[in-house]
């Protein structure tokens, strides 16, 4: 093993130790500071500082072309590049902005990269170690500490580098708050109401066909629709969506909820089939426990307690539609479901 300069060995996993007195290792200092282009060359500082705002600059434009594209190169709407609808209109939309995102966060980067690189202050300092203290002084040097980088980065100095840099930050967000103008209006009062109305008969979902409610066996489930749904009706597939049912056949003498039990029909209960979490379809039933869940966050929904949550991220039990039996023997609704389907919202409340 080797030794130190005073004869004695290092410790274990220590590979030299200096003495105490005289000897040791020379600090070998800082290396001589090499002067960049720019801090020499006013031509030159002034070439990096038109860099920078041309960066900033192209950073602007490529927002431009995101908010542009955004509206005139759409997959189903105006598109310069291909047939509206078509595959090749939705690579050109990807693209195009896609391409304008990129310029636009790329080059501000890149812009404040070549700043700090070429004209702020790149010289290495020693600053020896103290106590610090909250005292007005300390607070005062801090003060004045940040006024000379500021100073030194050359923001006063520089307006054209400023009012690019300022361009370039505040066209970005655009890019981000143009889309959201598409987004489409408030729900307003659409979840209120749905295609149920009074005397209209339960269909099954798969065929369309009305269910009586001697069809429905105990610990059973139907999936069901308004029977006056058909490919027909306008908007059909928003309706559908909101319709959505299901029913469910319990022992009344095992019922919870007693209000629940008479929008029922001797045990038959019919509930909103859209989660009031984020609007999966709760289609899953435990016979032996009366429980439906959802598959999506695992909400649970006790049937015998008017669908109340006794599990998962939903807040609110699920809507019960309204039931009764016609002369015929059908299940029919009494009229729609007497609240919002689907996740809570912040306008559910308000009048209908």
């Amino acid at each position: 093993m080797n030794q130190n300069l005073d004869g004695s060995f290092p410790a274990r996993g220590v590979s030299a130790i200096a003495p105490k007195e005289d000897g040791g290792f020379p600090n070998p200092g800082l290396p001589p500071h090499v002067h960049r282009q720019a801090d020499i060359d006013p031509k030159a500082e002034k070439r990096a500082e038109r860099i920078v705002a041309a960066m900033f600059g192209i950073s602007v434009i490529g927002t431009a072309i995101f908010i542009a594209s955004y509206f005139v190169v759409t997959p189903t709407g105006t598109n310069l590049f291909a047939e509206t609808g078509s595959t090749s209109a939705l690579w050109w939309s990807n693209l195009i902005t896609g391409l304008g995102l990129a310029i636009a966060v790329f080059f501000i980067g890149a812009a404040a990269v070549h700043w700090a690189k070429t004209l702020m202050p790149d010289e290495e300092m020693v600053e020896e170690r103290h106590e610090l203290k909250g005292s007005e002084e300390t607070r005062a040097a801090a003060v004045g500490i940040l006024t000379e980088g500021i100073q030194e980065a050359g923001i006063g100095r520089r307006p054209l580098i400023v009012t690019s840099m300022v361009a370039a930050l505040v066209a970005l967000p655009i890019a981000i708050l143009a889309p959201l103008s598409t987004l489409g209006p408030l729900p307003g009062n659409k979840l209120h109401h749905t295609f149920w109305r009074a005397g209209m008969r339960l269909a099954r979902d798969h065929d369309g066909t009305p269910i009586r409610a001697a069809d429905v066996a105990m610990n059973s489930i139907f999936h069901v629709m308004p029977e006056e749904l058909t490919h027909e009706t306008p908007h059909y597939l928003e309706e559908r969506a909101k319709a959505a049912t299901v029913i469910v056949r319990i022992d009344p003498a095992l019922g919870q909820n007693e209000e629940s039990l008479a929008n029922g029909y001797e045990g038959i209960l019919a509930f909103s089939k859209i989660c009031t979490h984020v609007g999966c379809p709760v289609a899953l039933y435990e016979q032996q426990t009366h429980h439906m869940l959802c598959p999506c966050h695992q909400s649970t929904f006790d049937v015998t307690d008017g669908a109340k949550v006794i599990f998962g991220p939903a807040h609110r039990p699920l809507p019960q539609l309204p039931i009764e039996v016609d002369a015929e023997g059908y299940l029919v609704a009494t009229g729609d479901f007497p609240e919002p389907i689907g996740p809570s919202f912040w306008e559910m409340y308000k009048e209908k």
